[in-house]
């Protein structure tokens, strides 16, 4: 039976909204959306989804990779420590969710008023996209968006503008498109891959 309903579990706006953007894409129903502030929450839940998680209603969750030293498939047996659920839809974005975000080139500098080739082809191989965006965002011809975006004063808790989240929430539910993002991101195309095998198991 194919995959029509989920729980959505997520560290942060953005990645609900881009999870969100997904699962609307294969017409796959979100019974609840739960963000937990930060990968280590995250984690630790990990283990109980992958047990809950079953025929009637699946579990999403979307973390980022972080750290060029992992690879998504080391990262998603260290959290569970057992087998995998296939219920239990446990992706990661390399290196980050923005890496993704990012990956729609054409839309993003747009978004942006930045010039196209200021992004990467392949996002997944940007070291920092959390920086790299914000470093793009100092670049925009678009004031309210440098304002939204960049911090006025970087430190070690505040990394992003003070909308930086409702602000790219927003893009990935108007104006992202999943296709083109996928495209350049291949964490994204095999999530995508992933999502079209549930939806359309028979």
């Amino acid at each position: 039976m194919g995959l029509n309903s989920v729980i959505l579990v997520t560290e942060d706006l953005l990645s609900d909204a881009v999870s969100t953007k997904l699962l609307s894409h294969f017409g796959i129903d979100i019974v609840q959306s739960v963000i937990y502030e930060g990968q280590t929450y995250l984690q630790r839940k990990a283990r109980g989804f992958n047990q809950t998680a079953h025929a009637a209603c699946g579990v999403f969750m979307l973390t980022d990779l972080d750290s060029p030293k992992l690879c998504p498939p080391r990262l998603i047996a260290s959290w569970l420590n057992s087998p995998r659920n296939p219920r239990f839809l446990l992706r990661v974005a390399v290196m980050e969710v923005e890496s993704w975000v990012m990956a729609d080139r054409r839309a993003f500098a747009e978004f942006l008023s930045i010039p196209r080739h200021r992004i990467p082809f392949n996002t997944d191989e940007i070291p920092n996209p959390k920086e790299f965006l914000v470093s793009l965002a100092r670049r925009s011809q678009n004031r309210r968006l440098r304002e939204a975006l960049v911090p006025k004063r970087i430190t070690k808790t505040l990394k992003t503008g003070g909308a930086y989240n409702n602000l790219l929430r927003e893009f990935v539910l108007t104006q992202w498109d999943i296709e083109r993002a996928a495209s350049r991101s291949p964490s994204l195309s095999r999530t995508i891959a992933r999502l079209r095998q549930e939806t359309e198991a028979a």
